[in-house]
């Protein structure tokens, strides 16, 4: 996607009030753009996790957080949950086309944090200092 297409696609979403309160994309916004909604998505980029495997690579997040992150973006079309019919059930979990075409621009919002976090902790320690 260019910076025109993104531009375009911005301006679109501002035209039809994504940003108000009632915009029905708000909900998912905030589901996909949790800390953890989307620590998992990355995490699934790399392929098909099943559940002890996810949790042990999203470090920090519990197993009711993970259950009910995975159930919400399960819900929004985002992953998929494969159940196996065997003794006990194994589940995995992987991207569906949505969620994998979501992870690019993800993908790129990560790289970015990666790239600034000294900015944007001595943004942080400045702004501290001067508000102390």
């Amino acid at each position: 996607m260019t910076e025109a297409d993104r531009l375009q696609t911005a301006l679109a979403l501002l035209e039809n009030d994504t940003v108000g309160a009632n915009c029905p994309s708000r909900k998912i916004l905030d589901q996909v753009t949790s800390r953890w909604g989307t620590l998992v998505l990355a995490a699934l980029v790399a392929g098909p996790h099943r559940f002890s495997a996810l949790r042990a690579r999203v470090a920090g997040i519990s197993e009711k957080m993970l259950s009910q992150t995975l159930k919400q973006l399960v819900r929004a079309g985002l992953v998929d949950r494969d159940v196996r019919p065997t003794v006990p059930p194994q589940v995995t979990y992987s991207l569906t086309a949505l969620g994998s075409d979501l992870a690019v621009p993800l993908c790129h919002l990560v790289s970015w944090l990666g790239q600034h976090t000294d900015e944007l902790l001595a943004a942080q320690r400045a702004y501290d200092d001067a508000h102390a």
